[in-house]
């Protein structure tokens, strides 16, 4: 309201600027007909001079002129472009003076302003007192009020009321209608209305289509979305955009990249709002060359500056190991927003690099930036995998005390692992009970995974019967605990584990790691044997395990050996697999970096830096959660992930 007001004040100190100050036009007006008043005030409107337009009708009735229905819709378009509800008020009493209030465009823009202003009431007010309530026009502004002020039910009531009235509705009423299902409660009243559009054929229109699979997207609802998307005869770049949008927002880089594929066979121009789509996908992937050529083709276009996209770039790079390209992308942005610092401390997080993140944080502060809640995840997460136990309890402090920030889920999942890193276990288990909400899976799960480092089989399984209440089907829970139960050599509850994922049909996700070489991306499961190079590659793992026995290095038990034969190496873990690929395929010096889908195990991790120590190579392991840097036998976790 305070906010208004100031904007009302300033408005009225306009209404009383002396005319001949503001428009050299409007000072050549001396006729009192409306006509050439009205003229101006719909060019203003159009060009978005709003501010303008009010001062000039302000002018009009000083001159003696007297606005009429046509005056109105303009003025009043103002009045809501610059949400004066004040102002809005007093335009509603001059049409009632002036008996323009039964005009139907009149009435319309009323219901418009005044839904613009959040002041719906008054709106359905306009809206009951209208003579005639059988205008498409005046529904359709109604609907679309309640709807983008968050009340879609009541929108969907009044629209329900125009069909039993049998007024007709169009293709503004659906726009208008149709984004208050962008929630997944309200998606079966989505499909409604486009079964509707289908029987009343409003579905060849682009625009309605358009919005259709904005819902679908928005309500990650993918199978629908893409099977209305591959019923559009002819799509623009919204819908391509849409469905690439979808597909990133829910996870589904892969769909993202074949789908910009199909886009670029069909020499579709892209724009900025695909390029992001892509580069987010890139990112999830690991897929440096195509984030590379993207970033080609924006330099090479206008787009080269848009913020959004130098976000999206310096996201790409740190998620896709390049953590120097992206500061060299962060340091040369000229304005950098809070998405910008969010994802370089994210970057430096996930490399392992807490210290650095935490001096970005706190450089950030410096600069005047207000922290949010996302940015606050990342600098609790950095501060997680590298240890700085106190410093991340004291960020969680100063969220809540210094910047009146509630922390969520994430926050409290992010404290409980940095606590539970360093063996506080106790202290994480007491944080979870004083939540003010409910924790969620991924709090439990953080619990669970800290017992596993430390080997707490009794607060693992509190934290496991938790955790699978909330998230039953979740096999990452089970296989941690199995885990966790094989260490403890406890094998009742192995098979205990084992019974429980046989009852509930669950299958462990298929590990599978994969490397870029030369344009073409290279992918390896455990055991893989399809590779054509399977046999050197099989070869050339036998040869680094001799190379280690020569060494005096450790077998996958951890014991020490000498000079003995290989181990079994049929059932090796995939990113043993794509290391040995990679070895084999790049030259010498090169960096090498192996993507995963999971956690890297104990063993793949010791054999990665034993590795490093025989072959002076700077091996970068990208799994589920962060970057492992290896060279010269340590890792940048320090052991520590």
């Amino acid at each position: 309201m305070t906010k208004h007001l100031h904007k009302n004040t300033k408005f009225l100190s306009l209404f009383h600027t002396n005319k001949s100050t503001i428009f050299t036009k409007a000072s050549s007006f001396t006729a009192t007909t409306a006509a050439p008043w009205n003229t101006h005030l719909r060019n203003l409107s159009k060009h978005g001079q709003y501010n303008e337009a009010l001062i000039l009708y302000r002018q009009m009735l000083q001159s003696g002129a007297t606005p009429n229905a046509f005056t109105f819709p303009f003025a009043l378009k103002s009045s809501a472009s610059l949400s004066l509800p004040f102002t809005g008020k007093q335009l509603h009493c001059h049409v009632i003076k002036l008996g323009c209030e039964s005009e139907p465009f009149v009435q319309t823009a009323l219901i418009s302003t005044y839904c613009r202003c959040k002041l719906t009431e008054f709106a359905q007010k306009v809206f009951d007192e209208m003579p005639q309530r059988n205008l498409t026009v005046c529904y359709n502004a109604l609907i679309s009020g309640y709807v983008q002020n968050g009340n879609f039910l009541n929108g969907f009531l009044l629209f329900s009321e125009m069909r039993l009235r049998g007024v007709l509705f169009n293709a503004v009423t659906v726009l208008g209608l149709v984004p208050g299902c962008t929630v997944p409660r309200y998606l079966w009243l989505g499909m409604s209305l486009h079964c509707l559009n289908v029987k009343c054929g409003l579905v060849n229109d682009l625009a309605i289509t358009n919005c259709l699979l904005t819902m679908y997207v928005r309500c990650a609802s993918m199978e629908l979305a893409r099977k209305l998307f591959d019923h559009i005869p002819e799509k623009g770049l919204i819908t391509w955009n849409a469905m690439i949008s979808g597909y990133a927002q829910n996870g589904l880089a892969g769909e993202v990249l074949e789908l910009y594929h199909e886009m670029e066979l069909l020499q579709v121009n892209p724009d900025a709002v695909t390029f992001v789509g892509v580069l987010s996908a890139c990112a999830n992937l690991g897929a440096r060359k195509i984030g590379f050529e993207v970033e080609e083709k924006i330099r090479s276009s206008c787009m080269r500056f848009n913020v959004f996209l130098k976000n999206a770039l310096l996201n790409m790079y740190a998620r896709c190991g390049n953590l120097a390209k992206a500061r060299i992308i962060f340091d040369e942005m000229p304005e950098k927003s809070l998405v910008s610092w969010t994802a370089i401390i994210g970057g430096y997080g996930i490399h392992g690099l807490g210290n650095i993140a935490v001096e970005l944080f706190d450089k950030m502060i410096e600069t005047g930036i207000q922290p949010d809640g996302t940015v606050f995840v990342s600098v609790l997460n950095a501060c997680s995998h590298a240890g700085l136990t106190e410093r991340g309890l004291n960020y969680l402090d100063l969220m809540k005390r210094e910047y009146g920030l509630k922390p969520c889920s994430e926050h409290y999942s992010c404290v409980v692992d940095l606590l539970g890193r360093a063996g506080r276990l106790e202290e994480a288990r007491k944080l979870i009970e004083l939540m003010e909400d409910e924790p969620d899976g991924a709090v439990w799960g953080a619990l669970l995974g800290a017992c596993k480092i430390h080997k707490n089989v009794e607060l693992a399984e509190l934290a496991f019967h938790k955790v699978v209440e909330l998230e039953p089907t979740n096999v990452g829970y089970y296989v941690l605990l199995s885990n966790i139960y094989t260490e403890a050599n406890n094998s009742e509850g192995i098979l205990r584990i084992r019974l429980m994922m046989r009852e509930r049909k669950l299958k462990k996700d298929p590990g599978y790691s994969y490397f870029e070489c030369k344009g073409k991306t290279y992918l390896f499961v455990a055991g893989d044997r399809s590779h054509p190079q399977t046999k050197e590659i099989y070869k050339f793992l036998n040869r680094l395990e001799d190379t280690e026995s020569e060494y005096g290095g450790a077998n996958k038990n951890g014991q020490e050996v000498t000079n003995q034969e290989p181990p079994n190496i049929i059932g090796v873990h995939s990113e043993r697999l794509a290391i040995a690929f990679a070895l084999l395929n790049t030259e010498i010096g090169t960096d090498i970096l192996v993507i995963k889908n999971l956690r890297i195990c104990n063993d793949c991790h010791s054999f990665v830096k034993r590795v490093s120590k025989i072959v002076d190579r700077l091996f970068v392991v990208r799994d589920a959660t962060r970057f492992h840097h290896f060279r010269n036998g340590t890792c940048s976790c320090n052991d520590y992930w």
